[in-house]
């Protein structure tokens, strides 16, 4: 049986999505970042960074990174066309997996981490505007790609969706806005899909759970 790691409101709902879609079974381990779990012991005998997700396979290695455990869910589990069977929409698909995980998560991850992530000591405040411009800039870009193709592959969900939507709604709770229409109706198509909804089931039922 897999297992996953994750905490909700962090990346590991990514993970978690793409397992879901892929229709893969697995366990899944609430590690309490916001009660410092990330630095436990044990924990760090898993994912020696701190952070979720992680995922055990069944030979028990461990994979992290949420491009990383996407991209073997796609790989795994073929049927669920998490990486498109033609070859320029499959190339369209890792562009923009790769630009969501360069270009939206890098300057949101940016902000979170100089709002409470790091010590208070390393935090520099006035960054947040350079990085709220980078995400602007980056949105726009992705806002354009979807107003040519329902999907960042072209005419089928796939991995980048998942990266690219949890990005955007990182964004909204982080209070930065998404301009225009585009992206505000991409960011309900994607939450809409029974598999994130499970996803954030699953991961809210864990931590209820625990609790």
């Amino acid at each position: 049986m897999l297992t996953i790691y994750g905490c909700p409101n962090s990346r590991s709902l990514r993970a978690v999505w793409a397992l879901e879609e892929a229709g893969a079974e697995y366990d899944y381990v609430f590690v309490d970042l916001f009660k410092g779990a990330g630095r436990a012991p044990e924990f760090l005998t898993i994912n020696p960074g701190g952070k979720v997700p992680a995922l055990r396979l069944d030979d028990d290695s461990i994979i992290t990174e949420t491009g990383a455990i996407a991209l073997w869910a796609a790989e795994h589990y073929p049927t669920a066309d998490l990486l498109p069977a033609d070859p320029t929409e499959r190339a369209q698909a890792w562009r923009w997996l790769c630009f969501g995980l360069t270009e939206l998560d890098q300057p949101l991850w940016t902000i979170a981490k100089h709002r409470f992530a790091l010590p208070e000591k390393r935090r520099v405040p006035a960054i947040e505007d350079t990085a709220r411009w980078e995400f602007e800039k980056a949105a726009a870009l992705l806002a354009a790609r979807l107003d040519d193709t329902p999907w960042l592959a072209g005419e089928h969900f796939s991995i980048a969706d998942i990266i690219a939507s949890h990005c955007l709604a990182w964004a909204k709770s982080a209070k930065l806005s998404l301009e225009g229409s585009t992206l505000p109706a991409y960011l309900e198509r994607c939450l809409a899909r029974p598999a994130a909804q499970r996803a954030l089931a699953r991961e809210a039922a864990a931590k209820g759970k625990a609790q």
